[in-house]
C-alpha cells in the first residue's frame, strides 16, 4: 500500500505542476491575483488537491479551477523540485 501512496503523491504533484504551468492569471483588477487552470485532469486528483487547500472548491459548471495562495507556493516548490535538481 505504501507504493500506492507514493504513486498518488507523484500524480498529485505532477497534476498540480502541469495545471500551474498551463495556468493564467485572473484578469479582474479588483481581486487579488490568482492563477486559474482548465479542469482537464483527474477529478479524483483535483478533489484531493482541493482537500489539501491547493485549489479553491470549484462549481461543477465552471470549466476552470483557481489556485489558492498555498497552491501557487507549492507549485513554485515543485518547479524547483522537478526542474532545478
Amino acid at each position: 500500500m505504501k507504493d500506492m501512496n507514493s504513486k498518488e503523491k507523484i500524480m498529485e504533484e505532477l497534476t498540480l505542476l502541469l495545471m500551474y504551468l498551463s495556468s493564467w492569471e485572473n484578469d479582474n483588477p479588483l481581486e487579488e491575483k490568482y492563477k486559474q487552470s482548465w479542469k482537464g485532469y483527474s477529478f479524483e486528483v483535483m478533489n484531493n488537491l482541493t482537500d489539501k487547500g491547493y485549489l479553491f472548491p470549484a462549481k461543477h459548471s465552471n470549466k476552470s479551477v483557481t489556485f489558492t495562495k498555498e497552491g501557487m507556493d507549492f507549485a513554485e516548490e515543485l518547479i524547483k523540485k522537478y526542474f532545478n535538481n
